[in-house]
């Protein structure tokens, strides 16, 4: 059961980084020839992929480390992921976040 679960989080777990990957590399071309601002509801779609889709990667591959192990410390990790997750819905967390990180000027 445990190889089973490893080797699914593993195939969803590669499919996820190359999907960031190809996100990460449209964003960063476009934000030098701005080809994609003609389309803004991809963009927009981009942008959330980019924002939400680092989180969910860490999940998975956590997840998939985890359910190796004791279950104790999978059951410790879900409850983090879980906290995670909701906190970034309550408003004003990701300014808060971001605000630790000092600008420049």
């Amino acid at each position: 059961m445990k190889e089973t679960l490893s080797k699914i989080f593993d195939i969803i777990g590669e499919i996820l980084a190359v999907v960031l990957v190809l996100v990460f590399a449209l964003l960063i071309i476009n934000a030098n020839f701005h080809f994609l601002n003609r389309v803004p509801k991809l963009l927009q779609v981009l942008t959330y992929i980019h924002n939400i889709g680092g989180f969910v990667l860490i999940g998975v591959v956590g997840l998939e480390a985890m359910v190796k192990r004791h279950i104790v410390l999978f059951i410790i990790f879900a409850v983090l992921l879980g906290l995670c997750v909701i906190f970034m819905f309550f408003p004003g967390t990701y300014a808060n976040l971001i605000g630790l990180i000092p600008g420049r000027g």
